[in-house]
Protein backbone atom coordinates (compact mmCIF):
# COMPACT_ATOMS: atom_id res chain seq x y z
CA UNK A 1 0.00 0.00 0.00
CA UNK A 2 1.55 3.33 -0.75
CA UNK A 3 0.53 6.70 0.95
CA UNK A 4 0.59 9.94 -0.62
CA UNK A 5 1.02 12.93 1.21
CA UNK A 6 0.41 16.99 -0.83
CA UNK A 7 1.53 19.73 0.78
CA UNK A 8 2.33 23.67 -0.72
CA UNK A 9 -1.00 25.01 -1.44
CA UNK A 10 -2.88 27.92 -0.35
CA UNK A 11 -3.62 31.63 -1.30
CA UNK A 12 -1.79 33.72 -3.85
CA UNK A 13 -2.34 36.76 -5.84
CA UNK A 14 -1.91 36.64 -9.84
CA UNK A 15 1.49 36.64 -10.92
CA UNK A 16 2.82 34.53 -7.67
CA UNK A 17 4.41 31.20 -7.00
CA UNK A 18 3.93 28.39 -5.06
CA UNK A 19 5.29 24.63 -4.71
CA UNK A 20 3.90 21.71 -4.09
CA UNK A 21 5.20 18.75 -2.93
CA UNK A 22 4.12 15.14 -2.73
CA UNK A 23 5.87 12.56 -0.97
CA UNK A 24 5.13 8.78 -1.62
CA UNK A 25 5.72 6.43 1.56
CA UNK A 26 4.28 2.46 2.19
CA UNK A 27 5.34 -0.32 0.35
CA UNK A 28 6.49 0.98 -2.31
CA UNK A 29 7.46 -0.90 -6.06
CA UNK A 30 8.92 0.66 -8.72
CA UNK A 31 7.60 3.62 -9.38
CA UNK A 32 7.39 4.61 -13.30
CA UNK A 33 5.06 8.02 -13.77
CA UNK A 34 4.75 10.71 -11.29
CA UNK A 35 2.42 13.32 -11.60
CA UNK A 36 -0.28 16.49 -10.96
CA UNK A 37 -3.60 16.87 -11.51
CA UNK A 38 -6.43 19.15 -11.15
CA UNK A 39 -9.82 20.05 -10.96
CA UNK A 40 -12.04 23.27 -10.69
CA UNK A 41 -15.48 24.04 -9.53
CA UNK A 42 -17.78 22.45 -12.45
CA UNK A 43 -15.14 20.72 -14.77
CA UNK A 44 -13.32 17.73 -15.15
CA UNK A 45 -9.72 16.48 -13.67
CA UNK A 46 -6.98 17.46 -16.13
CA UNK A 47 -3.72 16.99 -16.22
CA UNK A 48 -1.03 19.43 -15.60
CA UNK A 49 2.06 17.72 -15.77
CA UNK A 50 3.83 14.51 -15.36
CA UNK A 51 7.19 12.92 -15.31
CA UNK A 52 8.30 9.51 -15.99
CA UNK A 53 10.74 7.44 -14.16
CA UNK A 54 13.63 8.52 -17.24
CA UNK A 55 12.95 12.56 -16.75
CA UNK A 56 11.10 13.13 -19.77
CA UNK A 57 8.38 15.31 -18.64
CA UNK A 58 4.90 16.62 -20.40
CA UNK A 59 2.68 19.30 -19.59
CA UNK A 60 -0.21 20.49 -20.48
CA UNK A 61 -0.31 23.74 -22.95
CA UNK A 62 -1.71 26.20 -20.37
CA UNK A 63 0.56 25.54 -18.23
CA UNK A 64 3.97 25.48 -20.40
CA UNK A 65 6.41 27.69 -19.62
CA UNK A 66 5.03 29.13 -15.91
CA UNK A 67 4.97 24.96 -14.41
CA UNK A 68 7.78 22.74 -14.11
CA UNK A 69 7.75 19.32 -12.82
CA UNK A 70 10.77 17.80 -10.95
CA UNK A 71 10.80 14.46 -8.65
CA UNK A 72 13.52 13.44 -6.10
CA UNK A 73 13.92 9.46 -6.69
CA UNK A 74 15.59 8.68 -3.25
CA UNK A 75 12.73 10.76 -1.38
CA UNK A 76 9.74 9.53 -4.12
CA UNK A 77 8.74 12.51 -3.80
CA UNK A 78 7.66 15.06 -6.95
CA UNK A 79 7.83 18.52 -6.72
CA UNK A 80 5.45 21.16 -9.29
CA UNK A 81 6.80 24.61 -9.33
CA UNK A 82 4.42 27.12 -10.65
CA UNK A 83 5.37 30.63 -11.50
CA UNK A 84 3.41 33.81 -12.67
CA UNK A 85 -0.16 32.37 -11.91
CA UNK A 86 -3.62 33.25 -13.59
CA UNK A 87 -6.95 33.42 -11.74
CA UNK A 88 -7.92 30.24 -14.06
CA UNK A 89 -5.09 27.83 -12.28
CA UNK A 90 -7.30 27.82 -9.12
CA UNK A 91 -8.14 24.04 -8.77
CA UNK A 92 -7.59 21.47 -6.05
CA UNK A 93 -4.22 19.30 -7.11
CA UNK A 94 -4.13 16.16 -6.68
CA UNK A 95 -0.87 14.04 -7.17
CA UNK A 96 -0.69 10.49 -9.07
CA UNK A 97 1.79 7.81 -8.41
CA UNK A 98 1.93 4.68 -10.64
CA UNK A 99 3.86 2.43 -9.31
CA UNK A 100 3.88 -1.40 -10.18
CA UNK A 101 0.88 -1.20 -12.32
CA UNK A 102 -1.15 0.75 -9.49
CA UNK A 103 -2.50 4.10 -9.43
CA UNK A 104 -2.57 6.13 -6.37
CA UNK A 105 -4.08 9.43 -5.55
CA UNK A 106 -3.16 12.24 -2.87
CA UNK A 107 -5.75 13.55 -1.19
CA UNK A 108 -5.93 17.05 -2.91
CA UNK A 109 -4.60 20.38 -1.87
CA UNK A 110 -6.06 23.74 -3.02
CA UNK A 111 -4.63 26.32 -4.89
CA UNK A 112 -6.30 29.71 -5.24
CA UNK A 113 -5.24 32.53 -7.05
CA UNK A 114 -6.79 36.04 -6.61
CA UNK A 115 -6.16 39.51 -5.66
Amino acid sequence: QVQLVESGGGLVQPGGSLRLSCAASGTIFRINTMGWYRQAPGKQRELVANIISGGSTNYADSVKGRFTISRDNAKNTVYLQMNSLKPEDTAVYYCRVVAGMVNYWGQGTQVTVSS
